[in-house]
């Protein structure tokens, strides 16, 4: 019997722009050792690093993998266990120990950011198989795929991330860098020529952001459920200064898809054939863009261990 199979694999990917990464995973490490859980431990090592540790855990057995991270880690390791050659991926169990400057994913499942909280989720929470989306693209030199969990963002939803990882690299303060990501949703409300395919239906026009979501998407998609088998989707057109603060409001409120310049569909597969200039991200990984892009979701493709 493999003796990995009730193991943890623990990736660890320290937050970004804090000094205190050593002493946190002490922290944590402490906490797991009190408890006698058993586990495997690895540090991720920069970029890219998580995506290759997660495929090499779940190709040596273990079907309990553990994130401490954000969601951008998240994404990572998801596309290392779905790139794996681990059979019946459905079988592992993703646990996450939320470490990161955006937690939306874990936020969705009231998965506490209280590490000793998070841990005990693992020890005693129930899994549950949830949906994986995919993106489909070509390169240049060959048709690739990137999974995600919470959302693709195609327009100014991806241009926030980007203003938000490039402020972050220099200060390292949430606050800051998500003022700065603000100030750009105030000042720049740029358009994109878009066409895209959703449900047989064609959509053509100038639109400032997309949001395809497997999960809520920050609130872009709230009625989104990462296990019904569907894709929520919200074209956002390009809104007057005053309708941007009313829509500020309904996103804080969860409440988007009242707004005028929200259209909304349901769908289990999504087009992206032109987003003229647009920035792309998944789960806040930011996307060589490469259009046309095909989007569409694998259902109940891993199990997630939630509060129980």
């Amino acid at each position: 019997m493999n003796h990995t199979i009730d193991k943890w694999g623990l990736i660890y990917n320290p937050k970004a722009g804090t000094r205190k990464v050593q002493k946190r995973w002490k922290e944590i490490k402490s906490y797991m050792d009190s408890l006698g859980i058993d586990y495997d431990y690895v540090q991720s090592e920069g970029f890219g690093s998580v995506e290759r540790l997660a495929g090499l855990l779940a190709d040596n057995g273990y079907r309990t993998i553990v994130i401490v991270g954000g969601d951008g880690a998240l994404n990572d390791a998801i596309n290392g266990i779905m790139n794996s050659k681990a059979d019946n991926k459905e079988e592992i169990a993703i646990g996450i120990i939320p470490n990161g400057i955006g937690n939306d994913f874990a936020q969705y499942w009231d998965i506490s950011t209280e590490y000793r909280e998070a841990v005990d989720c693992i020890r005693n929470g129930r899994r549950m198989r949830i949906d994986v989306g995919t993106c489909r693209y070509y390169d240049g030199h060959r048709h690739l795929t990137r999974y995600f969990l919470n959302a693709i963002n195609v327009g100014l939803g991806a241009r926030v991330v980007e203003i938000t990882d490039q402020c972050k690299r220099f200060w390292g303060v949430k606050f800051l860098s998500y003022f700065m990501a603000l100030l750009s949703v105030i000042f720049l409300r740029k358009q994109h020529r878009m066409h895209l395919k959703i449900n047989d239906e064609h959509i053509r026009g100038r639109i400032m952001t997309v949001c395809i979501g497997n999960a809520a998407g920050y609130g872009q998609v709230p009625s989104a459920v990462p296990y019904n088998g569907w894709l929520d989707v919200s074209v956002i057109y390009r809104p007057e200064l005053m309708q941007l603060w009313s829509g500020l409001w309904l996103l804080i409120r969860g409440r988007i898809l009242n707004h005028k310049v929200v259209k909304a569909f349901r769908t289990k597969a999504v087009k992206v054939l032109r987003a003229q200039g647009a920035s792309v991200d998944l789960d806040g990984r930011l996307l060589d863009r490469h259009f046309p892009l095909e989007v569409g979701v694998m259902h109940e493709a891993v199990s997630l261990i939630i509060p129980a």
